[in-house]
Parts: structure tokens; sequence; C-alpha cells
């Protein structure tokens, strides 16, 4: 079943293992829907508001549902614009609220989930072996597990491959998935998360560098009468997050560490804005010693990336004004701001609020610097 808005067309999926469309009843009682999708390997979460009656046997489905009845419980939220299907969140319930009515009125039940990488959490596989396998083979193998979950796998090999041999050493896992996959991706200056479709049902589980090129959204245009599709928007200046990172790397024959400032600017993160500060700081990476030269400067890239952001953007927009969903992890334009904040930005963090008759996204940017690198905005 689908809620309609103007246009706009909300799709929600329920169910064990493959999840299907909920029935009428339930997309009655739904009143919210709130998901957020963010940056980094920052999981996506959400949380659905249903409206029931005290009779209403939904809310003991859905207790039951998030009960050991039935311990995974997948919601797929879909929101079609313009004839274009947009898989907001694909995860499990992991929490139930329910809080009675006041004044005879329907009780109020909350649902609330995270993405399907979550399931890569339930289990520890400590002590499993990968003989000859460098991190690359051993996420795409981990990955390969949850292939029952759409999960489909993009994984981007190291600059420097460290493969094991089985004479030497056969690497063995440590906790569940979910945390050695994370900590593979950050001994590699890597980030893991899962990104939900393209089709439902469907998701692709990216480990590889954090990427900030690409083509850009529609840009969000403030104060430009008719162009206007930005309902708020304020801006943060902090130069005091920027740090430049100092990694040491060892001398060969007389052991000494050397000392090497990594820049935050490379091909898979160029400057978005032409003037950034100087870095407040210095942070020094004393642990990369026992790294390789490659592995080293792997290391601090990613923290460089991770610090080179001071020049922030949070506001909302109307989805409907604006034409389609602002997605998290790309690019997008932003005119009308004046010179110091026009000019494109990596979005860090959006938030998608649903009710009906009303749907909003609340969004974060974040780039390095004051004053486009370009000299028009594209639109």
């Amino acid at each position: 079943m689908a809620m309609r808005i103007q246009g706009i067309h909300l799709t929600l999926l329920i169910g064990p293992g493959v999840p299907v469309p909920v029935p009428r009843e339930v997309l009655d009682a739904l009143t919210s829907v709130q998901v957020t999708n963010a940056a980094g390997d920052t999981q996506s979460g959400f949380d659905l508001t249903f409206a029931l009656d005290r009779r209403s046997p939904l809310a003991t489905l859905f207790l039951v549902s998030g009960g050991a009845s039935i311990p995974l419980v997948r919601v797929i939220v879909v929101v079609t614009i313009n004839g274009t299907a947009n898989v907001l969140i694909d995860g499990v319930m992991t929490h139930h609220q329910m809080e009675p009515g006041t004044g005879g009125g329907p009780a109020t039940l909350k649902v609330q989930g995270k993405d399907l990488s979550t399931v890569m959490g339930y289990i520890d596989f400590s002590g499993l072996p990968y003989p000859a396998m460098p991190p690359v083979a051993r996420v795409a193998l981990i990955i390969a597990k949850y292939a029952w979950l759409g999960l489909i796998p993009l994984t981007i090999p190291s600059v420097v491959e460290d493969i094991p041999l089985p004479t030497d050493r056969i690497p063995v896992q440590q906790g569940k998935d979910l945390d050695y996959v994370k900590s593979l991706a950050q001994q590699c200056g890597y980030v893991f998360y899962i990104e939900p479709g393209p089709v439902p049902g469907a998701s692709v589980a990216y480990w590889g560098p954090e990427i900030r090129v690409g083509p850009p959204q529609p840009a969000l245009s403030i104060d430009m009468d008719a162009h206007t599709n930005v309902d708020q928007l304020n801006f943060r200046y902090d130069k005091e997050r920027k740090e430049l990172p100092v990694v040491f790397i060892q001398e060969s024959i007389s052991k000494a560490p050397i000392p090497i400032p990594i820049p935050d600017v490379t091909p898979l993160n160029p400057p978005l804005g032409a003037v950034p500060p100087l870095p407040p700081k210095v942070t020094l990476m004393n642990d990369t010693t026992h790294l390789s030269p490659l592995a080293a400067l792997m290391r601090g890239i990613a923290y460089a990336s991770q610090h080179s952001d001071c020049v922030f953007a949070s506001g909302s927009l109307d989805v409907l004004r604006y034409g389609q969903v602002l997605k998290s992890r790309r690019l997008v334009g932003l005119r009308g701001a004046g010179l110091a904040f026009d000019g494109l930005y990596y979005v860090s963090r959006v938030t998608h609020e649903i009710r009906r008759g009303h749907y909003k996204q609340s969004f974060e940017l974040a780039r390095n610097g004051v004053i486009s690198t370009l000299p028009q905005v594209p639109a």
C-alpha cells in the first residue's frame, strides 16, 4: 500500500526476511515517518509512529514481531517522486515503545530501527580464520554471508594490499562481523556503510575510501524569489575543527622515525572552498611507525579528510518544491547565500520527516573553506 502526499507516494514494506507491502489498516494507522542518513560509517535509522485504537490488534502484532518469536523483522520505506522510486531505508526493527492515549484518544506506537548493518552485529565469529586473504577479500567474504538480505558488496582494494602468507601468519577474526569490518576499514583509512537501493530489497555494502567527487545534485537556492527551494539556512565557520595530521614512518636502516605532514586535499577529496583556514592544531599520529610507508600515508589521508571541514550549513527544505529527494554522501550546489558561502558542499546528514500532507528534509552540509572554487554554481 502507498500513502499519497500531493504527487509523492510513500510505500511501506514490513516482514520477516522478505518484506511485503503492509495492509491498508497499518498504513491508515501510520502518522509519521522519520529516516536519518548520515555520511561516514554512521548507521542510518528510522522511526515510525502509529496511532492505534486500544482494541486494535496491530499493537500486539508489532510487539510479537519484535520479540523472540520473529527475531528479524525487516522494514523498507520507499518514496516515489515523479515516477522515480527512492529507497530511504532498508533496515530491521530494534525497539518498540507504546504510549497509552490520554482523554480517550488513540494510543501511540513508536517503532524504531537501524539499517541492515545491524544484522552483521548479531553473532560473534571470533576465531574464524582467513588464510592468505587481504582485508578487501575478507570483507567481501563476510558480506557474502548476507546475500540473502540483498546485500551487494562494493569493495575497493587498498593501495597497499597486505597478503599474509599462511606459513607466516593466518589472520583471525576478532568480534562480530560489523565490528571486524569497521576495524579493517579503519586500518586502511576507509569507511563502511550500507546504501539502500537502487530497488527495494537490494542494498549496496560499500567498503572503501570516502569519496567526495561526482555530479552534484540540483542546487539549493535561498533568497532567489521563484527559484527559492530552501525554507531556512544557517551557516557556521569553525576553523578549530581543522587539523593537520603528521604521520611517522620508520627508516629501515637507522630505525629513526621520519615525520610527514599530510594535506587534506586528495583526488577523492578535492577542495570545495578556495580559501581554507590554516590548521590551528597539529596531530601527531605516533601509532603509524609500525606500518609500511604507504599504509601510514593512507591512515594519515583518511584522518586529514575527516578533519578538513570548517564551513558548515544546516537547514530544511520542502521536497515537493525541491523536486526530488536530497541524498547524503553526495555533492550539492548552494546559491543565493553570498560570495563566501555559495558553491558546492558535501551532504553530511539528511533527515526525512514525512506526515500526511507534509514531506520535509533537514540537512547538514560541510566543506573545507569559504568562497567557491567554481565560477558558477550548477543549477
